[in-house]
Formats: structure tokens, sequence, C-alpha cells
């Protein structure tokens, strides 16, 4: 009998299993944000406007060295769903212990690689230098526990695969009440500034490793975890390198188009780089609710190319258009009209809110786009294509990006931030259009 945490997507109505699925996903991303939120929220308001900077312009250098392993994490769940959905137990195990030891693997190169390189990749993105030294502290900190943030990735990432989305969810719940505490703690009563809210979040994702990797010793099942049996399986860990790699590869160039827009923006002074950083936090509600069905879509497709049901797939990817529509025009236009009374949660400088009104805008207005884009790139990597959607974000998404960064911006008239925004609508119209032929090619090869 199924368990009431796990959904089979390889029967039963599409959109009810959709929604299922996807929204303790998306509730789970609106607390991870509401949670980091809270952190730029604190640090405004008792720390000041510099050290808002300071943590705000490190979110896409972070994006930047963590998404080549958050790809493979997502190639953990693609060959662990469609292990479930074809029934090969075996498999499914051997699947487990790769993902779980290369978690681990994955997390102290990453501490190797930020904490030494903090404050260089910082001067190469042109940091102001009254947040340099700030900024350098709370990613030192921030990647020095980054182990146990990959742990609760790979391990939700397998619980996901077999339609677990709740688990995961109260373990967010439980580990963001402890960062919130430890915030309040740490930047208002010791004074510790960055370092606190770096500390705090380090804290909080221990607590969730932990969890996580409990869960998963505890299943009855074949994701049981058995410490013993950690190993690195070669054919399990090439599937998983075939999906995630490419994967992780878009990742890391979606983030290093963001590194030269967070760039250019740098140029502008620290009272912008915080009325953008606001904005990001606002903003990334809207990217959380769409991005909820847009794994959920991976998931779905995952499972049913398992099971050889490819009709379900055919049917899921347009009710997962029409949802993210609907969630992108109706949440992003709702975030434009009350953007002055959301940025003055984090500043109550005039200056800074006006630069953050003037990205929301733009970005918010126009999201269902980014949605839409990213649920057909999922459905094809759901099917076990990686390189295609890889290719097309580079080319559509990162490279016209750098382009446009490169010669449109570069020019007087238009050496502006409205300019540097405007990459963001054109790019995910292209790539989303790029995407819908590739699927199309697919399906007209029979693989799909």
């Amino acid at each position: 009998m199924m368990k009431q945490t796990q959904i089979n997507m390889t029967e039963g109505a599409i959109t009810s299993k959709l929604i299922a699925f996807s929204v303790p996903l998306i509730l789970s991303s609106v607390l991870q944000l509401l949670f980091n939120a809270a952190d730029v929220i604190v640090v405004g308001r008792f720390a000041g406007d510099n050290s808002l900077a300071a943590v705000g312009s490190t979110s896409s250098l972070i994006n930047l060295l963590v998404n080549l392993f958050q790809g493979l994490s997502i190639g953990t769940n693609v060959v662990a769903a469609n292990y479930f959905g074809a029934g090969k137990k075996r498999c499914l195990q051997q699947t487990v212990h790769t993902a779980m030891l290369l978690s681990v693997f994955s997390g102290v190169l990453l501490t190797v690689l930020g904490v030494a390189g903090a404050k260089l990749l910082l001067r190469m993105m042109q940091a102001p230098e009254e947040v340099l030294n700030l900024a350098a502290k709370y990613l030192q900190i921030y990647f020095g526990g980054i182990t146990a943030t990959m742990i609760y990735n790979f391990g939700s990432a397998l619980l996901r695969a077999k339609g677990d989305t709740k688990r995961p969810l109260c373990i967010l719940f439980a580990a963001g009440i402890i960062n919130l505490l430890l915030n309040l703690l740490f930047v208002i009563a010791f004074r510790m500034d960055v370092a606190g809210v770096a500390l705090a979040t380090v804290i909080s994702q221990c607590f969730a490793a932990v969890l996580i990797t409990f869960i998963l010793t505890q299943e009855r099942d074949d994701f049981r975890l058995s410490v013993k049996e950690l190993h690195i399986d070669r054919d399990i860990f090439i599937r998983i390198l075939k999906i995630g790699l490419p994967a992780g590869f878009q990742g890391i160039m979606f983030s290093f188009s963001n590194v030269i827009i967070q760039s250019s923006i740098n140029t502008f002074g620290s009272t912008v780089i915080a009325g953008n950083s606001a904005g990001i936090s606002i903003e990334g509600f809207v990217y959380t609710s769409m991005n909820g069905f847009s794994q959920g879509t991976l998931t779905f497709t995952s499972q049913n190319m398992g099971a050889g049901k490819k009709d379900r797939i055919k049917r899921a990817a347009v009710i997962s258009q029409f949802i993210v529509i609907v969630i992108g025009l109706v949440l992003g236009n709702a975030v434009v009209f009350f953007s002055r009374g959301l940025l003055g949660i984090f500043s109550k400088n005039p200056l800074v809110i006006d630069a953050g009104v003037q990205r929301l805008k733009i970005v918010c207005s126009t999201y269902a786009l980014c949605g839409m884009m990213d649920c057909m790139g999922n459905t094809v990597r759901g099917t076990g294509h990686s390189v295609l959607p890889m290719a097309v974000t580079l080319v559509g998404a990162c490279g016209l990006r750098l382009l446009w960064i490169a010669t449109v911006f570069q020019l007087p008239q238009f050496h502006s931030c409205f300019t540097i925004f405007l990459s963001y609508p054109i790019s995910w119209v292209l790539t989303w259009i790029a995407h819908l032929i590739c699927f199309a090619a697919v399906l007209r090869r029979n693989e799909c």
C-alpha cells in the first residue's frame, strides 16, 4: 500500500497529483524565503544599509558556487524517480547510498572553494570597499557549514522522487524557526552583524541535515539509508552525472550571468545594491510559487518515463504551463502593486525603496514568462534529455544576458538599472520558445 507521504504520479488524475505534490514544495520554498527575508530584515533594521548590501551582494555568488552540486541533486531526483516508477528496487537502493555520500563530498569541496576564495571572488564582482569585508565574512561562515545544506538537498531530492514533499516541508519549518530565533539573538542581542546571520543559517541547516538523515535511516522501503552501505556505485553515479552535470552547468551559467548583472548593479553604489537585494528577496516568493510546479513537473515526468506512460507527460506539460501562467500573472502583479509597502519592511531609506521598486516593476510584472521557461525545460529534462535544456538556457538566457550587458548596457543612453532589468523578460521569452521547439522535436522522434 502507498504510504500517505508518497504520491504515485503514474496513475490517477494529473492536475490533482501535480498540485498535491507541488504545494508542499511551494510552501517549503516560501518558508525558506521568509526566513531568508528575516535575515535581510534583521540585518537591514539592526545593522544598517551596508550590512544589508553585504548580505544581498553575496546571493548570486553563492548560487554560482552551489549550483553545480544542486544540479547533481536534480540528477539524483530524476534517477531515483525513474527507478521508483519502474519498480527497480536494487537500483533505487544503490541510488540512495550513492547520492548521500556524494552530498558529503560536494559539501567539503564547496567549503574549500567558498572559504578560500571569498574575498577574491567579491573583488572580481566589484563589490564596494565599504561592504567587501562584511560580505567576505558572511561568505566564509556560510560556506564553512555548506556540507549540511548539501546533505539536506540530496536527502530531500530522494524523498521527492517518491512523491514525498510533506516531510521536507516540516523539516524546513522547524529549521527556519531556529534560524529566525538565532538571528534575533546573534544580531540584536550579541551584535554580531553579518556573522550572526551566517552562523544562524549554518546552525539551522545542520539541524535540517540531521533530521533528513534520520528520516532516511528509518524508512521501511527501498529509500532506506544505511550508513554502513554508503558507497559510490559507478553506474548510478554516471547516470546522476549525465542528468545532473548539464543541469548544474546550466545553473552555473545562469548564476554567472546573474553575477555579471550583480557586478553591473554594484557600480551604482550601496544604496542601489540594498534596494536590489530587497527586491530580490520579495520577488523570490513569486518565483518559488511557480518553481514548485516546475519541480513537480520534473518528478512527474521522471516517474512516468520509468513507467512508460508517455501520454501523461504530454498532458502534464500543458497543465503545468497553464498553472504557472496564472500564478505568475496574479502574484507578480500583486507584488508590483504593493511594492513600496513591501520594500518598506526591509528599509526605511526612500532611495533604497525607489531602487527596489524599479526592479520589481520590470521583473515581477513579467515573471510568468520565467515560470513557463522553467516548466518546459524541466519537462524535457525529466525525459532524460538533460543536455538539451542546458544548451538552450546557455544560449537563450545566459548568453543573451551577457551580450546585453556587454553591448546595450554599455551605451551611454542605456547605462541604467532599467536596461539591466530589461534583460530578464527578453531572455525568458526567447528561452521558453526554444524549449518548446526542443520538446516538440522530442515528441516527433517518439522518444516521449
